[in-house]
């Protein structure tokens, strides 16, 4: 049972759903972070048709690649994490959809063929929609349109490990993904995602693992469903989500003690580099 109380779609009204975008590193727990929030409102229980909550994934918007683009792929020499590996313009009509309350359809991507099926997957109109990739920050025009941006900050060499054991899942050679990491993910990370962290407005140091971070998010997007959406979205008109930062503000940092500013990007607990 929905502990949100789901209701009928026919019976939602039309609004601006809430757009959180979380990025992070590969492997940083991302997805995980957001299948957390999923669990903890009870979303993962619901209906494809009737869920609060949805989440979409950049890897959807990996582009079509070309015939030798996708031999280069197979030898693992194909750039998987620069920007321009991603549909950008097809990302942002999505995201321009679902904010105009559309049902949406995302592409699904085999990272085994390294091309993209046919197909799709169905997303329908929600209150709150999570937003996940290592690159989600990094075109403009997308990262302008988040109410909120989390970032995952997980140690390099915990990333690094998930990453492996992940491919070599995917059927994958051990030095293949060894060499793809330095050649590629890990200069990438560093040129691309990295520097997007500065546009965060929460930090989450350790991932999923970081309960204090989740169940504040978790509250705020709870008090959304809850019917105080009209609220953000007159105050989201001028401050663009800086409403939630006040909010987790006033919490104070639950580590340290410290009250922090109100508007001020928030750190639940000192973060370690990734490198």
């Amino acid at each position: 049972m929905d502990p949100l109380g789901a209701l009928d779609e026919a019976e939602r009204p039309l609004h601006r759903p809430f757009l959180i975008g979380v990025s992070g590193g590969t492997a940083s727990g991302k997805s995980t972070v957001c299948a957390k929030i999923m669990e903890l409102l009870g979303q993962n229980k619901v209906d494809h048709r009737q869920r609060k909550v949805a989440i979409i994934s950049q890897d959807s918007f990996y582009r079509v690649l070309t015939p030798e683009q996708e031999a280069k792929a197979q030898k693992g020499q194909y750039n998987f994490d620069h920007p321009e590996a991603f549909d950008n313009e097809l990302m942002y009509k999505t995201l321009k959809d679902i904010v105009e309350g559309k049902v949406v359809e995302v592409p699904t991507y085999d990272f085994v063929t390294h091309s993209r099926l046919e197909d799709r997957i169905t997303v329908y109109p929600a209150d709150v929609v999570l937003f996940e990739g290592i690159l989600v920050f990094y075109p403009q025009k997308v990262r302008d349109m988040f109410h909120m941006k989390l970032f995952v900050d997980t140690d390099s060499d915990v990333r690094l490990s998930r990453r492996v054991l992940r491919d070599m899942s995917r059927g994958r050679d051990l030095e293949q993904i060894l060499t793809q990491y330095t050649t590629f993910v890990k200069p990438a990370f560093e040129e691309f995602c990295l520097p997007t962290k500065k546009y965060a407005d929460v930090i989450i140091p350790r991932g999923v693992d970081n309960m204090v971070a989740i169940n504040l998010i978790v509250q705020h997007i709870q008090d959304i469903l809850n019917g105080d959406i009209c609220k953000w979205q007159r105050a989201s008109i001028n401050s663009h989500g800086r409403g939630f930062k006040r909010a987790i503000s006033e919490q104070g940092d639950l580590q340290n003690g410290a009250i922090n500013p109100p508007g001020k990007r928030v750190l639940l607990e000192p973060s370690s580099r990734p490198h």
